[in-house]
C-alpha cells in the first residue's frame, strides 16, 4: 500500500503545554462584567437606584457559568490514509476490487452449511453473549453516572414513642422524662448539584465513550466469531479432502501391492518388490488416524463456537464435502472506509475520547461543588395535629465545598489523566498502523496462495501422467518397481499440498475480510446502537 502522505495520525491532538485547571471563560469574564477595572473605588460606587442594574448583571453572569465546561473538547483524530490498495506484480485468477464490501461476506462462498453454522454462532456463541453482558454493564454504569445530572428526591416518614432522660439535658419541647410521648414525622427532601463547571457533563461524556468502547468490543468479538467459524469449517473440509485423496492413493498402493504379488507368483517380481509395496500401503494407512483426529478436533471447535458439547455436530459434519471456493472477484471496499469499519480502530478512538473527557472531570474537581437542597415536612406529637399548618417544617438553601489543600492529589490526578490521554492517542496511532499492515499482508497472502495452488495443480496433473507411465513400464519390465513407488509417493505429496493450498486460498480470503473488519454491520448496525 502506498501512503498518500505521512501526516500524523493524531493531528494537533495533544499539546505539550500543561493547561491550568482554571480555564473557564465564563468565570474569567465574571469579574470584568461586574467590575470593569477590578475593584470598585469608593468614589465610583453607583447610586442606590442603580443597584438593581448590577444585580441583573450579577445574576446573568452567574447563569453564564452553567454553560462553562472545563477541560479540552475531543477532536476526532484523522487517521493516516493510503491512496489505494496494494497491487501484486502478478495477479491471480481471483482479484480484489474496491467495490462496496458485502456485509455478509461468508455468503460469497455459496455454502449453505457454512451459512447455517454462521447463523447459529450469531445466536448461541457464548463469547458473544459475554460481550453482550459487558455491554449491558456499561449501559448500567452510564445510567448511574448520568443520574448525577438530575435532582435527587426522597420521601421520609417515621413514628416513634420516646421518653427522654429526666437527668439529662432539658428538651425544649418540655418532655424532660416525666412521661413518654409520640412523635410523628414525614416529609419530602430534594438536592441538586449545580453543574456550573461541567464536571458532571464531562463524566457523562466519558461514560458515553466507555459505552462506545463496549459496543465495539462486542463488534470485535462478533468479527472473531465469524472468522473462526469460517476458518474452522474450511479447515474441516480441507481435512476431509485430504483424507479422500489419501484413501484414493491407498487404493492405488493396494493395487500396486496386488500387482507385485501376482508378478511374484509368476516369477517376474521379487520379494523386495512385494515388501516395498506393502511398506507403501502401511505408510499411507498411517496418515489416516491423524486426519481423523484433526477432523474430530475441528468438529469440536465448531461445536464450542455454537455453544454445544463435544461432538454435537459430528452427525451433520462428518460427511465429506468440498472446500468452499472463492469468487472471481472479491469486493473489499475503499481504504477510506477502514476507520469506520474496523472495531478495534473505533474502540481505540472511543478510548481516546473517554481519556480526553476524563481530563475535564479532573479539572472540574478544582472548582467548588455547589449543591441546592431543601426539605418540607410535618412533625407533631399528636396524630390529630399531624399535617396541620402549625406542624409544618421546611428548609432550603445552597451549600458549597471548595478544596483548599490536598497535598497535590488533585493536580497529580490531572497529570495522570493527561498522561493517559497521551497513551490513548499513541495506542490509536498504533492500532491504525497495525491495521494497514494486516490488510497488506492478507492481500499478499490471498494472491500468493492462489498462484501456489495453480502451480500445484499442474504438478498433480504431471505426476498422474508419470504414475500411469511408470506402472505401464513396470508391467512391461522396462523399469523397476521402486520407480513406481517413487512416483506414487510424489503424487500423494503433491495432491496433499494442492488440497492444503486450495484450503489456504479460502482461509486467506477469510483472513482478508477479518483484517478489513467487515461483517458486524449486518448484525449490530451503527444506527441501532445509537438508538439504544
Amino acid at each position: 500500500m502506498n501512503f498518500a502522505s505521512r501526516t500524523s495520525l493524531w493531528r494537533g491532538g495533544l499539546s505539550d503545554r500543561r493547561t491550568a485547571p482554571f480555564e473557564c471563560a465564563a468565570l474569567a469574564n465574571f469579574g470584568s462584567a461586574a467590575r470593569p477595572n477590578g475593584a470598585v473605588r469608593r468614589s465610583d460606587k453607583p447610586p442606590r437606584h442603580r443597584v438593581s442594574i448590577h444585580s441583573v448583571v450579577f445574576v446573568l453572569s452567574l447563569l453564564s457559568l452553567s454553560a462553562c465546561t472545563v477541560g479540552p473538547d475531543f477532536q476526532r483524530p484523522q487517521p493516516q490514509q493510503v491512496a489505494q490498495w496494494s497491487k501484486p506484480a502478478k495477479a491471480a485468477a481471483s482479484k480484489v476490487v474496491p467495490n462496496e464490501m458485502d456485509e455478509r461476506w461468508w455468503e460469497v462462498f455459496h455454502d449453505p452449511k457454512l451459512s447455517a453454522l454462521t447463523q447459529r454462532a450469531l445466536t448461541d456463541n457464548l463469547d458473544l453473549k459475554l460481550a453482550s453482558s459487558r455491554l449491558q454493564q456499561s449501559r448500567a454504569a452510564r445510567q448511574v453516572i448520568t443520574a448525577e445530572r438530575y435532582p435527587n428526591t426522597a420521601a421520609t416518614g417515621s413514628y416513634g414513642r420516646k421518653r427522654n432522660s429526666g437527668e439529662g439535658l432539658n428538651d425544649p419541647s418540655g418532655n424532660n422524662g416525666d412521661s413518654a410521648y409520640n412523635l410523628w414525622d414525614a416529609g419530602f427532601s430534594a438536592s441538586w448539584e449545580l453543574d456550573f463547571w461541567g464536571r458532571v457533563r464531562r463524566e457523562t461524556e466519558a461514560a458515553d465513550a466507555t459505552l462506545e468502547m463496549a459496543e465495539n468490543d462486542r463488534r470485535g468479538v462478533l468479527l472473531s466469531v465469524l472468522a473462526e467459524t469460517a476458518q474452522d469449517y474450511i479447515q474441516l473440509r480441507g481435512v476431509q479432502s485430504t483424507r479422500a485423496v489419501t484413501e484414493q492413493n491407498l487404493d492405488v498402493a493396494r493395487h500396486s501391492l496386488k500387482l507385485s504379488q501376482l508378478r511374484l507368483a509368476d516369477g517376474v517380481a521379487t520379494d523386495l518388490d512385494v515388501a516395498e509395496a506393502a511398506a507403501q500401503v502401511a505408510a499411507i494407512e498411517s496418515r489416516l488416524p491423524a486426519l481423523e483426529q484433526r477432523q474430530s478436533q475441528l468438529i469440536n471447535a465448531l461445536s464450542l463456537l455454537m455453544g454445544e458439547p463435544p461432538q454435537a455436530l459430528s452427525a451433520e459434519l462428518s460427511t465429506d464435502a468440498p472446500v468452499p471456493q472463492t469468487p472471481r472477484q472479491v469486493a473489499i471496499g475503499l481504504p477510506s472506509q477502514l476507520a469506520e469499519r474496523r472495531p478495534d480502530i473505533r474502540q481505540a478512538e472511543a478510548r481516546l475520547h473517554a481519556a480526553t473527557a476524563s481530563i475535564g472531570v479532573a479539572k472540574g474537581d478544582f472548582y467548588p461543588r455547589i449543591t441546592l437542597s431543601g426539605n418540607i415536612g410535618s412533625q407533631a406529637l399528636q396524630l390529630s395535629d399531624f399535617g396541620s399548618w402549625g406542624s409544618r417544617s421546611f428548609g432550603i438553601g445552597p451549600q458549597f465545598s471548595l478544596p483548599l489543600f490536598d497535598g497535590g492529589r488533585l493536580r497529580g490526578m490531572l497529570h495522570l489523566r493527561e498522561a493517559q490521554q497521551q497513551e490513548a492517542a499513541l495506542a490509536y496511532q498504533q492500532t491504525v498502523l497495525r491495521a494497514w499492515h494486516e490488510i497488506d499482508n492478507q492481500l499478499t497472502a490471498y494472491n500468493a496462495s492462489q498462484l501456489r495452488r495453480d502451480h500445484l495443480a499442474e504438478a498433480v496433473r504431471q505426476n498422474q501422467i508419470a504414475l500411469r507411465t511408470a506402472q505401464q513400464q513396470y508391467v512391461e519390465g522396462v523399469v523397476d518397481f521402486v520407480n513406481v513407488l517413487t512416483v506414487q509417493g510424489e503424487l500423494l505429496a503433491t495432491q496433499q499440498q494442492w488440497v492444503e493450498s486450495s484450503t489456504g486460498v479460502s482461509l486467506a480470503m477469510v483472513g482478508l475480510y477479518k483484517a478489513l473488519g467487515g461483517g458486524w454491520e449486518s448484525v449490530y448496525p451503527v444506527a441501532e446502537m445509537a438508538q439504544r
